[in-house]
C-alpha cells in the first residue's frame, strides 16, 4: 500500500507542477549567471568567425591544439579502463594526434576521443559560472596534463602547449581575485565543445574520411555508415554542450560579490597573501 501511495504521489500533478515551478526557478538565470551566458556567446560568435579567416584563425590555434590533446587524452584514459597497453600519444601541429594503444575495448575507446573531449567541455563550461569550481577545475586540468604529458613527453609540442596554459592559469588565477581564470575555463569549455561539433561534422558527416574514429568504429560495429555514427556521436556531444550550461545555472547561483568573498576563502592569490589583504 506505501508503495502505491508513493507512486500515486509522484504522478500527481500538484506535485509535478511544482518541481516543474522549482526546475524552472533553477535555471533561470540571475544578473551574474547572465553576464556568465553573454560572454559565453561572445565566446561562441568570435570563434566561429576566427575559425574561418586564415591570419586570425591563429589567435584560437592553441587552443584548437588544446582540444586535439583532449581527445588523445580521452582515447587514451578509455584504453586505460579497458585494460589497454597505452604507448604514446602525439600531436601534431597540423591539429592532427594520434593515440598508440594495444588491446582494450575498440566500441568504447573510438567513441571515447570525441565524446570525452565533449564531455571535458561541458564541465569546464559548469564550472566556469563559478570561481571556486573555475579553480578546482584548473586542478583537475593540471593532474590531466601531467598523465598526458607521461604519454606524450617525448612529443615536444605537447610540452609546450602544457607549460603555456600552465603559465595562463597562472596569470589568470593572480588577476582581479580569480575572476579572470573563471572566464578563462569558460572558454575552454566553449571551444572544446564547438571542436568537436565542428570536427563530427567536417570529418564524418559532411565529408567520409576513412581513417576517422567513426568510419573505423563503423568498420568495427557494422551496424551504420559512419556517417550515421557521426550524427549519433553529434547529438550527444550536443547535450553535454547544454547540459553544461544547465548545470552551471543550476549549482552555481552565487552573485559575483559573493563569489569573490569565496575565492578568498579557497586557495587565494598569493599576491593577496603577500600583501596582507586577507
Amino acid at each position: 500500500m506505501p508503495a502505491l501511495f508513493e507512486q500515486a504521489y509522484d504522478h500527481d500533478p500538484v506535485h509535478v507542477a511544482l518541481l516543474t515551478r522549482d526546475f524552472v526557478d533553477r535555471i533561470t538565470p540571475n544578473q551574474t549567471q547572465k553576464i556568465t551566458l553573454i560572454i559565453a556567446g561572445v565566446y561562441i560568435v568570435a570563434i566561429a568567425i576566427l575559425w574561418h579567416i586564415p591570419f586570425l584563425s591563429w589567435i584560437i590555434y592553441p587552443f584548437k591544439l588544446l582540444t586535439v590533446g583532449f581527445h588523445e587524452m580521452s582515447h587514451a584514459v578509455a584504453g586505460l579502463l579497458t585494460c589497454a597497453k597505452i604507448y604514446s600519444i602525439e600531436l601534431d601541429p597540423d591539429e592532427g594526434g594520434a593515440t598508440r594503444m594495444a588491446g582494450g575495448i575498440p566500441w568504447i575507446t573510438l567513441p571515447a576521443g570525441y565524446l570525452g573531449s565533449s564531455f571535458i567541455g561541458a564541465c569546464l563550461i559548469a564550472c566556469g559560472f563559478n570561481t571556486n569550481a573555475s579553480k578546482i577545475a584548473c586542478i583537475a586540468l593540471s593532474a590531466f596534463w601531467l598523465l598526458t604529458l607521461w604519454w606524450a613527453r617525448r612529443n615536444w609540442l605537447n610540452w609546450v602547449l602544457v607549460l603555456g596554459f600552465a603559465a595562463v592559469i597562472v596569470l589568470c588565477w593572480l588577476i582581479a581575485d580569480s575572476i579572470a581564470l573563471r572566464y578563462f575555463v569558460l572558454f575552454i569549455g566553449v571551444m572544446s565543445c564547438m571542436y568537436v561539433l565542428w570536427d563530427i561534422i567536417d570529418d564524418t558527416i559532411a565529408r567520409k574520411v576513412n581513417s576517422s574514429d567513426a568510419a573505423q568504429f563503423s568498420h568495427i560495429c557494422g551496424c551504420f555508415p559512419s556517417q550515421v555514427w557521426g550524427v549519433i556521436w553529434l547529438i550527444i556531444a550536443f547535450i553535454y554542450f547544454a547540459a553544461g550550461v544547465i548545470v552551471g545555472l543550476v549549482a552555481f547561483k552565487e552573485s559575483s560579490e559573493q563569489q569573490k568573498q569565496d575565492a578568498e576563502g579557497f586557495l587565494p592569490s598569493p599576491i593577496r597573501r603577500s600583501l596582507g589583504l586577507l
